[in-house]
């Protein structure tokens, strides 16, 4: 077994790997779910060791095939497996067969689910349902199981993918297995870390099986950002630096009754190592501002004329925090989006150019499904439904950088793979979370210059400063608890 890789990919994808290693590597079929069914009894044994009594639930294909190893072990190991299948054992075709007949011969015991929930003996469940290729909602009995599995109260292990999962875009379709940990084989699912995916894997273990390097080659659909490349994005700094080697940032935003928006993302990206950061808000909300940190350049503006000076001086605008949509809020995104400058663009920024489209290369894009929504002109729904090709559709709609925000938040930069993070955690869904990343961005970008980079690991630095934040507890984390975690998440090297 393996850490969770950085690549991740389709479940067709997955498939090819599958059919490369038994056909060009010489590897049989059954030799594949047989390591397969190891390792998830391995990893079920050592999760769950009081666990004696196992119900392994059973559908079709070699899903199936790998519950029927998995109850073979458990009953050679001195467990007593329970196998409730919902396609008949004896139908089943080529290595998931082969499976059943060797868990037949062995002396275990199967029956049809009956429909009746889970048995009251029971320690743990083994969900072998459905697998990757599950391509329509969950429906009749399979559903009927679906849902007596996660009324038992019991453990699940979930067997490559949780049942009722898409393995490709992180929906529930339908009804879907809520499991306590999931060994996924061969190749990292993306869907089990974006969308539903993380509420419904539980931990996820990853076993490659052992197939050669060759019969894996292939780009990924996405990569998953890992910490440590925070090195190479954030070096130590050269001794003779100075504030303005570091870029200035310009936060426009702040509509009347919002001022702690555009505070909150200029704070943001100072903490994120901006050299410079100034705020152009309505003038009433200068003072309190100036007060709060007085780090930040702050100006009252109150027409384009009055942006214009501030637009000169700055390296990337920071759009949207507390815009609102005004006719103050318009005028400011019309003379900033004229300005000529790189922009990242976040909340009302998002809605008015919903209400505005247009597509440029040099602007980061930060949108909530909900806002997506609005951009692509359809449904949270839609969105969720499939958030890799949300994230896409944006991109190609729009263009420059898109962050598709949630649960495994997903970057697209229109070349090559996504980008995904699967670090943050639930605390982290209150207001001002969203201020705070296009700060982090706009800080990294105006150091960098490089969009891209500063879009993914700006989603990265924002996931892992509230993860610190949350070490004690999740709910009642802040939007500025965030803030003070910071320095040490863009420090990565301060200790060599």
């Amino acid at each position: 077994m393996k850490a969770i890789p950085s690549r991740l990919f389709r479940a067709e994808q997955v498939r090819e790997f599958d059919r490369r290693a038994i056909e060009d590597q010489g590897i049989p079929g059954y030799e594949l779910m047989t390591r397969a069914g190891r390792a998830a009894w391995h990893l079920a044994s050592e999760m769950f060791p009081s666990a004696r009594r196992w119900l392994v639930v059973c559908g079709a294909g070699n899903n199936a095939g790998d519950g029927y190893v998995v109850a073979r072990l458990a009953q050679a190991a001195g467990r007593h497996p329970v196998v409730r299948w919902l396609k008949d054992p004896e139908s089943l075709c080529g290595d998931a067969h082969t499976a059943w007949a060797a868990y037949r011969d062995a002396g275990g015991e199967a029956a049809a689910w009956d429909g009746a929930s889970v048995p009251d003996r029971c320690d743990l469940i083994v969900d072998a349902l459905l697998g990757t290729g599950l391509d329509r909602p969950v429906s009749g009995p399979w559903a009927d199981a679906v849902a007596a599995v996660n009324d038992a109260g019991r453990p699940v292990v979930a067997l490559d993918v949780p049942s009722g999962l898409n393995a490709d875009t992180g929906a529930e379709m339908g009804a879907a297995v809520r499991a306590d940990l999931t060994v996924t084989f061969v190749g990292m699912k993306l869907g089990l870390l974006t969308g539903r995916g993380p509420a419904l894997c539980g931990r996820v273990r990853f076993a490659g099986l052992a197939i050669p390097p060759a019969a894996l080659a292939m780009e990924p659909a996405a990569h998953r950002l890992r910490e440590d490349a925070l090195n190479r994005v954030l070096p130590k700094r050269v001794r003779d630096g100075h504030k303005g080697r570091y870029g200035h940032a310009l936060v426009v935003g702040g509509g009347e009754g919002m001022g702690g928006a555009p505070r909150l993302a200029a704070e943001a990206a100072l903490r994120s190592g901006a050299g410079l950061v100034s705020v152009a808000t309505v003038p009433e909300h200068v003072a309190p501002l100036l007060a709060s940190c007085p780090e930040v350049m702050t100006r009252g503006v109150s027409n384009g004329g009055d942006l214009d000076p501030m637009l000169k001086r700055a390296t990337l605008v920071a759009l949207g925090p507390g815009l609102g949509q005004t006719d103050w809020s318009r005028k400011m995104f019309t003379r900033a989006l004229a300005s000529g400058r790189p922009l990242v663009l976040d909340a009302d920024g998002l809605n008015l150019l919903a209400d505005n489209p247009l597509r440029r290369d040099d602007w980061v894009l930060t949108p909530h499904p909900g806002e997506a929504a609005r951009l692509l002109g359809a449904t949270v729904g839609e969105v969720e439904a499939d958030r890799p090709g949300a994230v896409r559709a944006l991109q190609d709609r729009y263009g420059g950088v898109v962050i598709l925000k949630g649960a495994g938040t997903l970057v697209c930069d229109g070349e090559g793979p996504l980008s995904l993070c699967d670090r943050g955690n639930p605390g982290m869904a209150t207001a001002g979370m969203g201020d705070v990343l296009t700060g982090i961005v706009a800080g990294l970008a105006v150091q960098s210059g490089r969009l891209a980079e500063a879009a993914a690991f700006g989603v990265l630095v924002h996931a892992l400063a509230g993860d610190r934040a949350a070490a004690d507890a999740e709910r009642g984390l802040m939007a500025r608890d965030l803030i003070g975690m910071l320095r040490s998440v863009v420090n990565p090297a301060a200790g060599d």
